[in-house]
């Protein structure tokens, strides 16, 4: 995958673990931190899923990918806001 799919996967991912975890009171985060928490995110995902599985995970632009992607960045998302605390 080129690196404007990575960048593009990873604002998707970004993004949506911002919404799901955040929820109603979530902050909002620039474009360049949502990237890179769904890059690494996706990252996480993969490798939780190769630990969990046993496969290898082929990062192709799927929906399977994505969802890997997404669930890594929640992950991710809730653990930044766990260790630095709610502020407002």
């Amino acid at each position: 995958m080129g690196v404007l799919s990575w960048i593009f996967f990873g604002a998707i991912a970004g993004w949506a673990a911002n919404v799901v975890v955040g929820g109603k009171d979530r902050r909002s985060q620039g474009c360049l931190v949502s990237v890179l928490t769904g890059v690494v995110g996706a990252a996480l995902g993969g490798l939780g899923y190769q630990l969990i599985t046993g496969q290898e995970v082929n990062f192709e632009f799927d929906f399977a990918s994505l969802g890997i992607a997404i669930l890594g960045a929640i992950v991710l998302v809730a653990l930044i806001r766990l260790v630095t605390g709610r502020r407002h």
